[in-house]
């Protein structure tokens, strides 16, 4: 693949992310704060559009594998994932006058958008493991995933602009042209790229009655590589640590440093541009010197102390230094997620069997079910929290702490991954070297 090409599809991945970023972030801020209604009823909705991911992610991505084509599926996905979104915000603006029925219908609108996520995001990623070179995987991760947050922070600014003075009506119309400019970049973006990149490696059949029967079999097969259950761990506890936040984050700052709705998601858009700092900086560096998954635990370490400093923020009473928090929470996130991505990329495309989308299936419906569980129990935990300790900064504080742990327990996970991963190479080396001294 020319780096054209890469881009190309990274900008595909930027406008998954607008139309996402709008749900994890704008939907749940407008819940807790505009609605009143406690943090675990966006927890839980978002956490249904990803568990529904446990199930799609391996099925649509296997389903790619078998397909003639990838490009059908992203765009389709694309095209599911807009309606999820505009049915969110109209469910939220229904949740004003009807709270029930918009809860309800919100809902289904969760599980549509958890099925375009899974559609569009996993033929993607997997077409790009597959036609990268080795040597272009990490910086691949990076444009992927810089593109992406790129879109985050222009959807942000853009939204968080045009939303003050705050309407539903307003936040539904800037819902519907997200959507709308989402799907026709991607589908101009996709046009004639994936013939260009030539024929891709198609699955060995397992011997299997049925569809379902073969699916099954070739999820086992992928399941019984060590290689692959040791990465899923670390990726599922690292989730799980990152995704609490997610929900919690903004409206944190409503309540403890009292910012309008528009101040908090520009805030969200700070956030990621650190995520988006902190990826260039390790796609840099981090081929350089030092394993990626050193780089993961490094970052992960990081994010476990900006979360500390979280805690202590509202006795500082300091708007900017809260910024500059969350400033650094996200740059600690961008060098954990190109030391994970890069990993992921390398896993998948070194295996050469034809199942680049299931095997990303796999990876992604770990990282989805620890989402899942991450926003629901943040949300969750805030309130169980706020109600036992008797504060709702008590409370945020609580989870912030549950994250720093977690975090801190999935830095040793991924430099222990990364010593594993030395020692092996070294294995191999001696053992390649012996091999040329007995056959010469």
């Amino acid at each position: 693949m020319s780096w054209l090409q890469i881009a190309r599809l990274g900008l595909v991945q930027a406008c998954i992310g607008a139309v996402v970023v709008l749900m994890t972030a704008t939907m749940n801020r407008v819940m807790v704060v505009e609605l009143a209604l406690p943090a675990s009823v966006p927890g839980t909705l978002v956490a249904l559009h990803f568990a529904v991911q446990l199930y799609l992610r391996p099925r649509l991505g296997h389903g790619s594998d078998t397909a003639a084509a990838r490009t059908p599926w992203i765009i389709g996905g694309m095209l599911v994932l807009a309606l999820g979104g505009i049915g969110v915000a109209a469910s939220v603006a229904l949740m004003a006058t009807q709270p029930w029925l918009g809860v309800a219908l919100s809902a289904i609108a969760f599980v549509v958008l958890g099925a375009g996520v899974s559609a569009a995001g996993t033929p993607l990623l997997a077409l790009i493991s597959e036609h990268a070179k080795p040597s272009q995987r990490a910086g691949a991760a990076a444009m992927t995933w810089i593109l992406m947050i790129v879109g985050f922070i222009i959807t942000t600014a853009f939204t968080g602009s045009l939303l003050d003075p705050f309407s539903f009506e307003r936040l539904f119309m800037i819902t519907v042209g997200v959507g709308a400019i989402a799907l026709c970049i991607t589908t101009l973006t996709l046009f004639r790229l994936e013939p260009s990149l030539g024929a891709r490696v198609t699955p060995v059949p397992l011997v299997a009655s049925d569809r379902s029967t073969a699916f099954r079999d070739a999820v086992r097969q992928v399941w019984s590589e060590p290689v692959a259950r040791s990465f899923t761990i670390f990726v599922f506890v690292a989730m799980l640590a990152y995704s609490a936040q997610d929900l919690i984050l903004e409206p944190f700052g409503g309540i403890a440093f009292g910012l309008s709705a528009g101040e908090t998601t520009k805030l969200a858009g700070m956030q990621h541009g650190g995520v988006l700092i902190g990826m260039i900086l390790t796609a840099i560096i981090g081929a350089r010197f030092g394993s990626l998954r050193i780089w993961a635990a490094g970052g992960c370490a990081a994010s476990a102390a900006t979360f500390v400093a979280l805690v202590m923020s509202p006795m500082i009473a300091s708007v900017e230094v809260y910024r500059g928090i969350v400033f650094l929470l996200g740059l600690s996130n961008g060098v954990f997620a190109i030391g994970a991505i890069g990993s992921m990329m390398a896993l998948t495309g070194d295996a050469k069997d034809g199942r680049a989308g299931l095997r990303l299936g796999v990876f992604g419906a770990a990282q989805a079910v620890a989402y899942g569980l991450g926003v629901s129990l943040g949300g969750i935990g805030v309130d169980v929290a706020q109600a036992a300790l008797g504060s709702p900064l008590r409370g945020y504080a609580a989870v912030f702490s549950v994250e720093a742990v977690l975090f801190s327990i999935s830095a040793v996970l991924a430099y222990h991954s990364a010593s594993a991963d030395r020692a092996g190479e070294v294995v191999r080396t001696r053992g390649e070297f012996v091999s040329a001294v007995v056959n010469n």
